[in-house]
């Protein structure tokens, strides 16, 4: 199986540890948060970003997780995750 793009990737933010970005804007909280290693076959938040209040998102720092959701919702990287996830579930319910 491929492996699967975190959001840092999908984005190209350059915020994850030693990225091009993340000397000036910081180390962003969804590639350092261990806890979420391994959800939806991610590099520790880099699958569930939507899930981390305070994430920095095309220069908007996202704060509580109702402001979140309402930018999520439309984000390219949270539509092509919800549809790999339909696209696992449909073949495992085969």
């Amino acid at each position: 199986m491929p492996r699967k793009a975190n959001c840092w990737e999908f984005t190209k933010c350059g915020r994850e540890p030693g990225g091009v970005n993340a000397e000036e804007f910081g180390v962003c909280l969804t590639s350092i948060h261990t806890q979420f290693n391994g959800i939806n076959g991610g590099k520790n938040g880099g699958r569930v970003c939507w899930a981390i209040s305070g994430t920095l998102c095309n220069g908007n720092i996202q704060g509580s997780m109702e402001e979140k959701q309402r930018y999520c919702m439309a984000c390219s990287f949270y539509k092509k995750l919800l549809e790999e996830v339909k696209v696992e579930v449909s073949v495992c319910s085969l």
